[in-house]
């Protein structure tokens, strides 16, 4: 079974925080589950870590595919069916890298790991 991170869940996950669901952390830490993060997830994290929205992020980002390969993830890239999906996505959510994981977790038929409802409206399987 293949599942898909939402970027808060990365960083939850990486900084220990106990925001991360008690489902999600089992899930992540089972091994039953290839744990998959996105290239967007990558680039939402180092775009608020330069804003200096996510400054607890900062060593994260420094490093990031190493940090992703020692947790055991297997990295996702964006494609340009992921990009067509994406962008044709109906409705008003604006934010892009949503969109992006939205896109990914439906081309791939994978649940995503988040708390953000947001996922349930696009027919995303969420797990939290």
């Amino acid at each position: 079974m293949q599942v898909l991170l939402d970027t808060h869940a990365i960083l939850w996950w990486a900084l220990d925080d106990p925001r991360l669901s008690y489902q999600a952390r089992n899930l992540i830490a089972s091994f039953q589950a290839e744990v998959l993060v996105s290239a967007a997830s990558a680039w939402e994290i180092s775009t608020k870590v330069r804003l200096g929205k996510l400054p607890e992020a900062e060593m994260f980002v420094d490093n990031f595919t190493p940090n992703v390969s020692r947790m055991g993830f297997q990295e996702l890239a964006v494609t340009l069916e992921h990009g067509c999906r994406a962008g044709s996505l109906l409705g008003h959510h604006k934010d892009p890298f949503d969109r992006m994981l939205i896109a990914q977790a439906l081309a791939l038929n994978i649940p995503i790991i988040s708390c953000d409802g947001v996922f349930d409206r696009y027919g995303v399987r969420r797990i939290w």
